[in-house]
């Protein structure tokens, strides 16, 4: 009988527009719950929402996975006892943070980051910051090829498009810390609780920044430039607004790198954890050129912006 069964839904498996469409013959007593074909109205209408409950299910479910892993005998809230011996000495393990040290951490961090050049001056970080700035010198010099090559050839990406736009994408960053937040308390878990508030504080970090060298730069967008336009001089010539008028660099980029890179480090002993926290990064940074509201070079920076200040301002040890 199960095997009779198992038959009649790997037919339907195979054969989806039966299932969405009706069947009939010697197939009358298909069951009810069938696959939907990818023709039929409905899949388009759940495939936007079905991304953020994935990321929130995945990273939300975290550090559940690693107490089934690691045994039923742990205690309630095991991170701190797990987690903590295999960072490595990485000062990311070892950062604590709480609601009350929130606006003294990012007053902190604020501070470190305006206060770089000081840095510069006394001989340090010259390599990373001369390598961020020639990367991003020479994907300027490439945008007036790069931007209309994927501006023309939205058509062909449509459904990647969809899926990844403006206020989605900005949802399902902001979905990984709210994620771990809520199961964190869930769980009673405060490395967990920690996490979350320190992928915020990043996100803000990262965002100030974003918005100041937008006021300055006021770079138009690529989807903003005419048909048959001039992609040479797109700086200064945006809109006056840093919140929506001004491209360089990604918002979108910094902040989501910055929410990546704390949870790749805190939870670095799991390694399919980085992988999947920066390919989620690139794969919403590079949506940001597919669908024409960046340049690559804006995005590029906005990445390593996000980066940088996370790992070298926000997680190092107080």
């Amino acid at each position: 009988m199960w095997r009779a069964s198992a038959i009649r839904l790997h037919d339907t498996t195979e054969n989806p527009s039966r299932a969405c469409h009706g069947s009939g013959g010697s197939h009358k007593r298909l069951p009810k719950r069938q696959k939907l074909h990818p023709s039929c109205p409905m899949l388009g209408k759940y495939k936007r929402w079905m991304v953020c409950l994935a990321i929130v299910i995945g990273f939300g479910g975290l550090n559940s996975a690693s107490a089934q892993i690691q045994g039923s005998d742990l205690p309630d809230a095991p991170s701190e006892v797990f987690f903590n011996p295999h960072h490595g000495g990485d000062p990311a393990s070892d950062r604590k943070v709480s609601w009350s040290s929130l606006p003294k951490d990012f007053l902190h961090d604020q501070k470190q980051i305006w206060t770089f050049p000081v840095q510069l001056g006394k001989g340090k970080h010259w390599v990373p910051t001369v390598a961020i700035v020639g990367v991003t010198g020479a994907l300027i010099a490439t945008d007036k090829y790069t931007a209309p090559y994927f501006r023309n050839h939205q058509g062909q990406l449509d459904d990647v498009n969809d899926s990844f736009n403006s206020y989605l994408t900005t949802a399902e960053v902001i979905a990984v810390p709210a994620g771990l937040l809520i199961a964190g308390y869930e769980r009673n878990d405060d490395y967990q609780v920690q996490t979350a508030i320190l992928a915020g504080e990043a996100y803000a970090d990262s965002a100030i920044v974003d918005l100041a060298i937008k006021a300055v730069s006021r770079r138009k967008r690529p989807i903003d430039v005419p048909v048959n336009g001039s992609f040479n001089d797109t700086f200064f010539a945006g809109g006056q607004s840093p919140f929506k008028g001004s491209s360089f660099p990604s918002g979108h980029a910094a902040g989501v790198f910055s929410v990546a890179t704390v949870v790749a480090s805190r939870y670095s002993n799991h390694k399919w954890v980085p992988v999947l926290a920066y390919g989620f990064a690139a794969a919403i940074s590079f949506s940001r050129i597919t669908t024409s509201a960046h340049y690559a070079s804006d995005v590029f920076l906005g990445a390593a912006l996000g980066y940088t200040i996370t790992k070298y301002a926000v997680l190092q040890p107080r």
